[in-house]
């Protein structure tokens, strides 16, 4: 097992070291001085502890794997429809459109800085602890400023009702063009199923229109048929 593998090699780690401290270390000659009653540490005994440390840590996360016991590790690709599938593609793109616009750094996040200009724009300027109060709500790596993922994760929580009314982040998803009070927020599911209706209905109106245009070509190519053999029998009557 691997586990196993990894307790071999500490273990031969740790033989290594015991045969390296049997002889006298000199330190070199600019080292500096050490602390009254602190035993210097030999370079070789300093790495040989930090390669122990590395293998000590691998084999307790191997260890945990087997017991069912470790943290999932976070995955660093992040697939927006899969994770916020309540959303619409369509959606998606306008909100990353929007994220481009206000990504003044064009480095895929929204600062604090940018954020100011953001809400300065959609008409609700915010003082500068009000702004880091919003990216913190939504920081979820602690970094100080917003990615793709927290921003969306703004207009998921808005319609999803997770967000106080009178706080700066509502107010950015109200102000902006996806307009998350609509439905009177009633979460997430209500909201984006009214989106899809408003869509559906509006496709149906375009196909009624389309319907009634075709019929009434339909109508002027039979009446214009209808003329022309007219004059055809009228021509022959003449005759």
């Amino acid at each position: 097992m691997a586990s196993e593998e990894l307790a071999r090699k500490l273990q031969r780690r740790l033989q290594l070291e015991e045969t390296e401290e049997g002889g006298p270390q000199l330190a070199p000659p600019d080292a500096p001085a050490p602390e009254p009653g602190l035993e210097p540490v030999p370079p070789a005994r300093a790495s040989t502890a930090s390669a122990d440390a590395e293998l000590s840590a691998q084999l307790s996360r191997r260890l945990d794997i087997n017991e069912g016991a470790a943290r999932p590790r976070r995955c660093k690709v992040f697939h927006p429809y899969s994770e916020f599938p309540e959303f619409s593609r369509r959606l998606i793109k306008d909100l990353e459109s929007m994220f481009k616009l206000y990504d003044a750094g064009r480095d895929g996040f929204i600062d604090l800085m940018e954020l100011k200009l953001m809400m300065e724009k959609l008409g609700a300027p915010q003082t500068h602890l009000g702004l880091k109060s919003m990216i913190k709500e939504v920081d979820e790596d602690f970094d100080g400023k917003l990615s793709f993922r927290e921003f969306l994760l703004i207009f998921h929580k808005a319609a999803a009702g997770e967000l106080q009314e009178d706080s700066g982040l509502m107010a950015l998803a109200k102000l902006s063009e996806i307009d998350v009070a609509l439905e009177g927020v009633r979460g997430a599911k209500d909201f984006f199923e009214a989106k899809a209706q408003a869509l559906s209905c509006a496709s149906k109106f375009e196909a009624e229109l389309k319907a009634e245009q075709d019929e009434r070509k339909r109508e002027e190519e039979e009446r214009r048929l209808r003329q022309a053999a007219f004059k055809e029998l009228k021509a022959t009557f003449s005759a």
